[in-house]
């Protein structure tokens, strides 16, 4: 009966157009990552407090200060101490246990543990505070104006805050990096004891609330009662990849609503966009007249493929193509670009191409007596006068 409540609650939500697309978060940003744009936003440049995402920062922060992941370091108390005053999530690390900076890493993304982000900040940076430093000058060297950290977990305070759209651009980042985009898109870990298994927060929801994933692939959840529910995820479906940090979803329901937008919003784009080839190689991109030629007309084809992400009901007769350049083609005209073609879809402008003349006129002297016929009867006329002149001049001789 759970799962169909769930089914229920998508079916209701799943709107007829991209106007009526609503969701629980307040704040919400997804990119389609082929093309690097952004596709859905809410309140995207809003400040607003992030809990446990701030865990992607401390993470690819923490591996770029990490020499050797499998180096053993031993949990300090200090890695503990107030947590569970803080009510804040850990992932079971023992005070005195021996454990790897990648058992750590696995332990920061995975159960959201601040244990694991306090023992690294201590080995790194000597305590959380220094650490909180390091992540705040990465901030800064990404181009955050609207990020600050005050401390490497997430805890709720006035000067801990960003947007969805600068944490997009964290994980971005943190992307390029293999061994985070290993932990991150990782379901479960066991450390190199045997003492622990990781399992992700994202799956547990799954788990917990029988909802189907077909499409997420990597995730990192959070929580606290300012940030309500938090979500970052990366998707693949049918070779588009996808990205998407939500904040502010209703803290007190007894649903995930967090997990709910991101189903339903990615459930939304892969059924109804697609990527459509609005101009394919060898297609006629325009017809030009000719002058000087054998050929009458030149047909210009395109000389590669245009894909554009669109509603799957937009086919390609619904483009109109806008040729600006060069009205007539002369045997004589110059390789290269010619003009431009503009392509409107429904009045606004998606597209501007090249067009492309490739030298491939053939002369043709009768079409250039013809095309110049003013010319040459202009030059017959003065050749018949200087012949004229010249009898003239041998007469009065």
């Amino acid at each position: 009966m759970k799962y169909f409540k769930y089914l229920a609650f998508l079916v209701i939500f799943i709107p007829l157009n991209i106007k009526a697309l609503e969701i629980n978060s307040n704040h919400a940003i997804l990119y389609n990552m082929n093309d690097d744009s952004i596709i859905f936003e809410k309140n995207a440049d809003e400040r607003t407090y992030i809990a446990s995402l701030t865990k992607i920062m401390t993470t690819i922060v923490a591996i770029e200060n990490i020499e050797d992941v499998n180096e053993y370091v031993e949990v300090p108390y200090e890695a503990l101490d107030g947590l569970i005053e803080a009510n804040a999530s850990v992932a079971g690390f023992r005070v005195g246990q021996r454990v790897t900076y990648l058992d750590l890493l696995y332990g920061v993304l995975l159960p959201s543990g601040a244990d694991a982000t306090k023992t690294l900040a201590y080995y790194i940076a000597g305590n959380e505070d220094n650490f909180v430093k390091l992540m705040n000058d990465k901030a800064i060297s990404l181009g955050l104006t609207n990020t600050h950290f005050a401390n490497t977990s997430g805890l709720d305070t006035d000067n801990h805050y960003s947007t969805v759209k600068e944490i997009s651009i964290i994980l971005k980042y943190a992307l390029q990096n293999p061994l985070f985009k290993e932990i991150y898109t990782a379901n479960s870990y066991t450390t190199s004891d045997g003492s622990l298994t990781f399992r992700s927060v994202f799956s547990n929801y799954l788990n917990r609330y029988d909802l189907t994933n077909n499409y997420i692939y990597g995730s990192k959840t959070g929580f606290t009662t300012k940030a309500g529910y938090c979500l970052s995820s990366i998707a693949n479906y049918d070779g588009v990849e996808y990205l998407l940090i939500t904040t502010e979803a209703d803290g007190e329901s007894d649903q995930p609503l967090h997990i709910m937008d991101a189903l339903m919003l990615y459930d939304y784009y892969t059924s109804n966009y697609h990527y459509l080839d609005i101009v394919t190689p060898n297609d006629t991109i325009v017809t030009l007249e000719t002058k000087n030629s054998k050929e009458q007309q030149l047909e210009i084809k395109a000389t590669e493929t245009i894909s554009k992400y669109l509603e799957k009901s937009i086919d390609k007769d619904d483009f109109e193509y806008r040729y600006n350049g060069l009205e007539k083609l002369d045997y004589f005209t110059k390789k290269g670009e010619i003009g431009t073609i503009d392509i409107f879809l429904n009045d606004e402008i998606i597209e501007t191409i090249p067009v492309i003349y490739s030298g491939s006129l053939t002369f043709s002297i009768i079409s250039f007596l013809t095309d110049n016929i003013l010319i040459v009867l202009i030059i017959i006329i003065l050749i018949l006068i200087i012949r004229l002149k010249k009898k003239l001049k041998l007469k009065k001789l």
